[in-house]
């Protein structure tokens, strides 16, 4: 038989399941870049709704998606102000500054993911022209699996503001977000001018984010998605998965923390495995350097995929990973550490 292999490396990897795939093949479609998808504007419409925005653009993907939004705010030589781990500036590839010439003005994350207030004003540059204009303050949530406060959010967003900055919340996990603090998304996604939802994270869908905000922002972004690639004709197919998850896949989000925290506790149980406990679905730990490779190694044989390296591993709890696949991972843990 072959061994059961249980991917733990992104909530990317997830699979559409038979009501999704059913959904997508009875999707009524049309040529999306014209406007005539009636299912694609049925999903812009409701996620603008769930945000609480005038208007939604689908995109292909996140990273699409928050390249759209900073170049829909900023110009050519603008600025914006995020987190060295921020996604749109560590992990997008330098789009920002490739694609729409701004300049990323990256600030240390503070250990619960935000940005301390009195770094965030000391970033923004004066108006000189010596420097490049600040335009933007752009926040992710969740990061790194961690709920930002939202008193912080408000706070941070006022302070931009008052200094006459557009902001911008990359909201990949903001339903994990919502869930794991008992709050709507659309309390969450409230402070910002535009806000970037993930479809193909823990919701489960393959393809496609939506950003929101106001009109003027939402067609100006447009004309970007065009230029940038991101038009795509009968789009409903897929947009159609993103509708179907939604609908299914938003409360369920609940039980992927449920079962991080569950994983978590059983990998903290063993004292060379420094483990953060998660507030959504996903763990980070450190094993010791003595260990590290030979752990690594033994997850991979017993069909435990993980991401990382040099002892640091990050485990990601999706809707594809059950009651079965967290024995299986606690099983693999026990059997590596009852050898030593």
């Amino acid at each position: 038989m072959t061994q059961p292999v249980y991917d733990f490396r992104s909530d990317t990897v997830t699979r559409p399941d038979a009501g999704m795939r059913a959904a997508m093949a009875e999707a009524p479609v049309g040529d999306d870049v014209y406007g005539e998808d009636p299912t694609v504007a049925a999903l812009e419409v409701r996620v603008a709704e769930l945000m609480g925005k005038a208007v939604g653009l689908y995109l292909p993907s996140g990273t699409q998606s928050n390249l759209i939004a900073l170049m829909a705010h900023c110009e050519r030589g603008d600025e914006f102000i995020a987190g060295q781990q921020a996604h749109a500036y560590k992990y997008e590839a330098g789009g920002a500054a490739v694609l729409g010439s701004i300049q990323p003005q990256p600030i240390e994350n503070a250990p619960d993911g935000s940005l301390p207030l009195d770094k965030i004003e000391a970033a923004i540059k004066l108006d000189d022209i010596h420097f490049a204009r600040t335009r933007l303050l752009a926040l992710e949530n969740t990061i790194g699996g961690k709920v930002l406060p939202q008193t912080y959010v408000e706070e941070a967003t006022e302070l931009a503001r008052r200094h006459g900055l557009a902001t911008h919340l990359d909201g990949a996990r903001i339903f994990n977000a919502a869930v794991a603090s008992n709050r709507s998304a659309q309390d969450l996604a409230a402070p910002f001018d535009t806000v970037s939802v993930c479809l193909s994270k823990g919701l489960g869908a393959p393809i496609g984010s939506v950003l929101v905000g106001s009109e003027q922002l939402i067609e100006k972004g447009r004309r970007l998605r065009k230029m940038l690639g991101g038009g795509m004709r009968q789009a409903g197919i897929v947009a159609a998965a993103g509708l179907y998850a939604l609908e299914h896949n938003i409360e369920r989000l609940a039980d992927d923390h449920s079962h991080a925290r569950r994983l978590a506790e059983g990998l903290a149980r063993h004292g060379q495995l420094t483990v953060e406990m998660p507030q959504t679905n996903i763990i980070f730990l450190t094993a010791e350097h003595e260990i590290a490779g030979a752990f690594a190694d033994h997850l991979a044989g017993a069909g435990i995929v993980v991401s990382g390296r040099y002892g640091q591993q990050r485990w990601v709890v999706h809707k594809d990973l059950g009651d079965e696949a967290i024995a299986a991972a606690l099983a693999a843990v026990e059997e590596f550490f009852s050898t030593r």
